[in-house]
């Protein structure tokens, strides 16, 4: 039987009530705060930049769209084996979603992350995982979880030796804040692996029965998920190295050429900008922050056409493209005629 029922599961309704809540709608705010101090502060011609958009090597965009979404099957493959390691499925005869199943559910948690406030898409990913084999919810986020820490420590790793390349061979040395959030970040997901593992499930003592019960899901989910981790670690690289690829492609498409190093800090910085969760998918902090990277080596203009360029994959795909593969999903999760959910009819 499902674990449908599970109390410490989000229900869908909730989740859609939470997209238009106050603190969603104040995120798009600050968004527009950011935005617009990005093309004031920066004094943009908005004419010239929109001609090097329009002026763009569609073909070679094109690419980078192809290059972009080609991660997700592969952070999908990378989630079924974390998944694999930690996740129980209910009733037995149920299997793992695919991976391109479970690319599809990262695709559309992404989505809700690019409009809503406080990354809820990793909850609903996770709730429709859940859905899908039956699995505890709490465990299932446990795996979530586990990805973000395993996606915190080689983005900040990849960072720092990006930044390094940068030194060496370009002379050029990013902010330090950047480094300090990436090494926070890292810092911060480490140290709750270690909580996690150093308490175990003694703090569920001091909970109430129904959330010692949850907490004791997601330990065992999370702590489960750090096996087979060349496997891992390899698919976790190979994801964030398509990051750097569709950047790259965008600035190729542009006519523009940087230091491959450079390339390579701006994609994981904007990605690492995504997760402030004041602003949905980082909307308008990430705008700020690469356009300013951008800027250590092409002119303003054309700093911001490439930013502008490169999140219309990032964030406004994500729109487009995450809301049918969602819709889907809800149509297919609906019970009725079009739905998988339809009850046989009665004779």
């Amino acid at each position: 039987m499902s674990n449908s029922g599970d109390a410490s599961k989000p229900p869908a309704s909730s989740l859609g009530k939470r997209l238009l809540s106050l603190p969603a709608l104040a995120s798009f705010a600050i968004a527009g705060v950011f935005l617009y101090f990005l093309f004031t502060r920066f004094d943009i011609d908005l004419g010239d930049t929109w001609a090097q958009v329009r002026g763009n090597n569609w073909w070679m965009y094109l690419l980078a769209l192809v290059v972009y979404y080609a991660s997700f099957p592969i952070r999908g493959w990378r989630w079924r084996i974390i998944a694999a390691n930690a996740v129980v499925v209910s009733p037995p005869e149920k299997r793992l979603p695919s991976v391109w199943r479970c690319g599809c559910f990262i695709l559309q948690g992404w989505f809700i992350n690019t409009i809503s406030w406080f990354r809820l898409g990793d909850a609903y990913r996770a709730y429709a995982f859940s859905e899908a084999t039956g699995a505890s919810f709490p465990r299932v986020f446990g795996t979530v979880v586990a990805e973000r820490v395993m996606d915190g420590v080689v983005v900040a790793v990849l960072l720092l030796l990006a930044a390094g390349l940068l030194a060496v061979t370009g002379g050029l040395l990013p902010s330090p804040l950047i480094f300090g959030a990436a090494l926070a970040v890292m810092a911060a997901g480490v140290a709750l692996l270690l909580l996690m593992k150093h308490l175990g499930l003694r703090l569920a003592r001091w909970l109430p029965r129904r959330l010692a019960e949850a907490y004791a899901r997601l330990h065992e989910g999370t702590m489960g998920s750090f096996r087979n981790l060349p496997a891992i670690a390899l698919l976790s690289l190979g994801a964030w190295l398509l990051e750097a690829g569709r950047l790259l492609l965008v600035l190729q498409a542009l006519g523009l050429s940087l230091h491959l190093s450079l390339v390579l800090f701006v994609a994981l910085a904007s990605a690492l900008l995504t997760t402030v969760p004041i602003t949905p998918g980082g909307l308008g902090v990430v705008e700020l922050g690469a356009t300013g990277l951008l800027m250590l080596e092409l002119t303003r203009d054309a700093a911001v056409s490439a930013v502008l360029l490169d999140r219309s994959i990032s964030y406004l795909s994500i729109v487009v493209v995450g809301a049918g593969f969602f819709l889907v999903q809800q149509v297919r999760a609906r019970p009725g005629p079009l739905g998988r959910r339809q009850k046989p009819m009665q004779q």
